[in-house]
């Protein structure tokens, strides 16, 4: 009887791990075939801009045709990764397919006129969209077209910046802090897989990194083990700091949004205000580093996330200011992600902690590079596993520690205002808050409290 239990079992596992590689199989081609077309737009739209610097002060006109393309034909779409998150825990009117492109046009649209922005927010979309319409296609029934919208974020995920490992564990970990959606497992690792593997069969290729080998200073307990307290001490300093950084960052971008709303009298002419301020923070900064991905140099010597590797690679305020250039695009309307600019300013954050510091120059990029991210995400286990990808298992202690530090120091906040609080992470006044959209709220409450009994001493 135990045999016959086994085989049954068995075969149940078999049959229905054959029809999801059959669902998915298509549905990750097809993300990982956009993914690649849109980082070949995104490199094109990068370099015209470099040769044509004039296209700067057209930003705010550029905003506006953002505006109107969403007003006219993506509406519904205008939630972005917010409205994924929301489909996935409470379906409702699904996720359109017209978002794959409207998103895909208006990120390459913000990065060819100069705007702050990453592209992980439109890979995700990308991928939530396509899985919907593939889930409508096949007439899946609420649970599996659930399952399919989360392996689109990591088919999204993982082709876009070739990490198919943490694109599967960001997927299931991004909906709920504090839990793993471990019933779309199998899901998201394969298309997480397939992604990354389309988008190299089409020749495109992703940003290699590299931490120079340092070597350790010998200290007293030296005798007793190898392994490096002193630089353990100043990864958790630096990392509450990168926790912090994440905390800024997605207060800024809410902030300005609700900014912007209440003294703008026009939508469309939040756009505008946001172009000039870019523009205008260029003409005073003197230089156009913080525009765009940040990736490709577009002069000798500019600031970039490969130069924050180096000794010298970024300036003191370079994380700040591109926190605020990112910001204020992305809360006045332009389209994009976060995620490549918080890969920026945690590397160039890392760099002037190494300096303060005293500690490996690529190390401390490194690791800003993920747990900024990993704040600003509330998701540090895949952000561990990013790093093991991009730079190497040997320092994933570092990694973890790093992202885990940075995790609990950004607070109930992150970019996604639609992702769920499983279990908070600590029991203070956000511990029954249902989203970090409430969270938010909360706390701007408590801050207004706090400064009207201010202003009233």
């Amino acid at each position: 009887m135990n045999d016959n239990i086994f085989t049954s079992d068995f075969f149940s596992i078999v049959k229905n791990l054959l029809r999801w590689t059959l669902l998915i199989i298509p549905i990750a081609i097809a993300i990982g075939s956009m993914v690649a077309l849109f980082l070949w737009l995104l490199s094109w739209a990068t370099h015209f801009r470099f040769a044509h610097t004039y296209l700067l002060y057209l930003l705010p006109l550029a905003g506006v045709a953002i505006h109107f393309i969403y007003k006219l034909a993506g509406k519904p779409s205008e939630k972005g990764n917010n409205l994924i998150i929301d489909e996935i825990h409470q379906p409702d009117c699904g996720v359109p397919k017209r978002m794959a492109p409207v998103v895909l046009l208006t990120t390459v649209i913000t990065h060819l006129f100069g705007g702050s922005a990453g592209r992980e927010g439109t890979a995700v979309q990308i991928g939530g969209s396509i899985a919907q319409a593939f889930g409508k296609w096949f007439k899946l029934n609420p649970a599996d077209t659930r399952t399919i919208l989360i392996a689109g974020i990591a088919a999204g995920f993982g082709a876009v910046f070739g990490t198919p490992v943490t694109g599967a564990i960001f997927a299931m970990e991004v909906l709920t802090i504090g839990r793993i959606q471990y019933n779309a497992l199998l899901p998201c690792l394969m298309a997480s897989i397939i992604g990354d593997v389309t988008v190299a069969t089409w020749g495109v290729h992703h940003t290699a990194y590299h931490i120079d080998v340092f070597a350790s200073v010998p200290h007293w307990y030296a005798a007793y083990t190898a392994f490096d307290f002193l630089l353990l001490g100043k990864i958790i300093l630096a990392s509450v700091a990168f926790g912090l950084a994440s905390y800024l960052f997605a207060y800024l971008v809410h902030g300005l949004k609700s900014f912007f709303a209440a003294i703008v009298p026009e939508p469309w002419l939040t756009p505008v205000l946001g172009g000039l301020i870019i523009i205008g923070l260029t003409a005073l900064l003197g230089k156009p580093d913080y525009l765009g991905l940040g990736i490709d140099a577009e002069h000798a010597g500019a600031i970039t996330i490969p130069s924050a590797f180096n000794a010298g690679g970024a300036d003191t305020w370079s994380w700040l200011w591109k926190t605020i250039y990112t910001t204020v695009t992305l809360s006045s309307g332009f389209k994009g992600g976060e995620v490549t600019p918080l890969f920026y300013i945690g590397a160039t954050l890392g760099n002037t902690l190494s300096v303060l510091m005293d500690a490996p120059v690529g190390l401390f990029a490194a690791l800003g590079f993920i747990a900024v991210f990993a704040g600003a995400t509330n998701t540090p286990l895949a952000c561990t596993f990013m790093g093991i990808e991009l730079f190497g298992s040997q320092y994933a202690v570092f990694f973890a520690v790093a992202c885990f530090t940075a995790y609990f120091f950004s607070g109930h906040s992150g970019i996604y205002g639609s992702q769920r609080i499983g279990i908070a992470k600590t029991q203070g006044r956000y511990a029954d808050a249902a989203t970090l959209a409430e969270a938010d709220k909360r706390r701007r409450g408590y801050m207004r409290q706090k400064l009207a009994k201010y202003r009233l001493k």
